[in-house]
């Protein structure tokens, strides 16, 4: 599935050491899978990796600008060494073009960003073969779980109906549709949720 938001500015290889300093580790049921939580640097270290399962999965360009934005993170997820899947995002700035393209306005109120507004869910992938194994929402989870937003945002396509199911059923809600660049390419629409921040009492 795909948050299609590399459209918007949201504003290496198997053998490659792995850094231990700075990195969350997450265990869970899946069997074999190792999750990691990614900063915009590390990520960069794996850039030919992560551009190789994007190319994979999507025809769109991956996120080489997105992971130079200020809070990109990227978490991955591992079968050994092979990349098996992966979700990133970063904060929208003030000046984010994010709402600029839908259909329909939506109020300034729910427009407008601030710094710790909204984080922008921008990738989640899985290659093929591993879907359907709960590795998607472990890393959904996994990016959304200690941000200090009060929301989260995301575009799907409207016609991806089992992304769509995903998401609908991790809490995220449809707020507005926005047209894609290019004229042949297909409507999204953009989910929000609130992140635990914003729930605290």
């Amino acid at each position: 599935m795909n948050p299609a938001a590399s459209r918007r500015d949201a504003g290496g290889p198997s053998g490659c050491s792995w850094k231990q300093a700075q990195v969350e580790k997450a265990v869970v049921a899946t069997p074999d899978i190792m999750f990691r939580l990614l900063d915009g640097i590390q990520a960069a270290e794996h850039s030919d990796e992560l551009q190789a399962l994007h190319a994979e999965v999507y025809a769109d360009p991956p996120f080489r600008v997105q992971r130079r934005q200020p809070g990109f993170v990227l978490a991955e997820a591992r079968q050994g060494a092979y990349l098996v899947g992966y979700g990133s995002g970063m904060p929208l700035r003030p000046s984010t073009s994010w709402w600029r393209d839908l259909t329909t306005p939506l109020p300034d109120g729910v427009t407008a960003e601030h710094p710790g507004r909204t984080f922008a869910l921008t990738e989640l992938l899985v290659r093929a073969p591993w879907r359907r194994q709960g590795i998607a929402q472990t890393l959904h989870d996994l990016l959304l779980a200690n941000r200090p937003e009060e929301r989260a945002t995301l575009t799907v396509p409207a016609a991806a109906t089992p992304a769509q199911n995903a998401f609908r059923t991790w809490g995220w809600r449809k707020i507005a549709r926005a047209r894609d660049a290019g004229p042949d390419s297909p409507p999204s629409d953009v989910l929000v949720t609130l992140l635990p921040a914003s729930r605290a009492p």
